[in-house]
């Protein structure tokens, strides 16, 4: 488990988290979000940078992630 980067904010209607990313995360692999209150594994099925969907996002970018359960800020995004 490496860390790839983190949440940097939660947009509760559209249950997508702001990730800045520190590695390269493509749709289809697998993550688990953790922090204080937060712990879970999900498969990356969405990936916007600008409002535009990408199969791949590179270190640097700031993603939207669409996530299962809440997150928060500061959370760390794990790559499995």
């Amino acid at each position: 488990m490496e860390e790839a980067g983190m949440v940097t904010h939660y947009y509760t209607k559209a249950g997508v988290a702001a990730v800045v990313l520190t590695k390269t995360i493509r749709k289809g692999d697998r993550i688990r979000i953790k922090g204080h209150t937060t712990d879970f594994e999900q498969v990356v099925e969405s990936i916007e940078i600008d409002h535009r969907a990408v199969d791949v996002a590179m270190p640097g970018d700031h993603v939207g992630i669409k996530v299962k359960e809440r997150v928060r800020k500061k959370d760390v995004v794990y790559l499995l």
